[in-house]
């Protein structure tokens, strides 16, 4: 596992190249702030995380099967990126931030087009939280 990326992964570098072309500017990995977002946008007020379906847990996703083997072990890891996952965005919601989940499947379903005209949808809006996902969970 410390061979895994968490930082720069292609569905991240896809998103982050869509805002930028559309001339929106951003933060990266900000240190300071809960769960150190992928994208953090301080005009907007807003955090963009880009969670892979598999490490993330995205139920109901192709992109997301538990192992056979040491079934215990990934429950268990998995659950717990879950719930952090939670944690970090109650804790950025009541900083007063707005949070966006993107789906590595949102990057790998559609044209990058897609969920970019999505996000920037979404930062113009009124939505605290939203989700981005290229196959309907559950």
């Amino acid at each position: 596992m410390a061979g895994i990326r968490g930082k720069d992964t292609q569905p991240e570098m896809l998103i982050r190249r869509g805002l930028h072309v559309r001339g929106l500017r951003y933060r990266l990995h900000v240190a300071g702030m809960p769960g150190r977002p992928d994208i953090v946008l301080p005009r907007f007020r807003a955090v963009i995380f880009i969670h892979g379906c598999f490490w993330h847990s995205h139920e109901g996703c192709r992109y997301f099967r538990l192992p056979k083997t040491r079934t215990e072990f990934w429950t268990a890891k998995l659950d717990g990126n879950r719930h952090r996952d939670s944690f970090k965005t109650d804790l950025l919601k009541r900083a007063g931030w707005r949070v966006l989940t993107v789906w590595e499947c949102a990057t790998r379903s559609f044209p990058v087009d897609c969920p970019v005209n999505t996000i920037v949808s979404w930062l113009h809006g009124n939505d605290h939280t939203g989700e981005i996902s290229g196959t309907a969970p559950g």
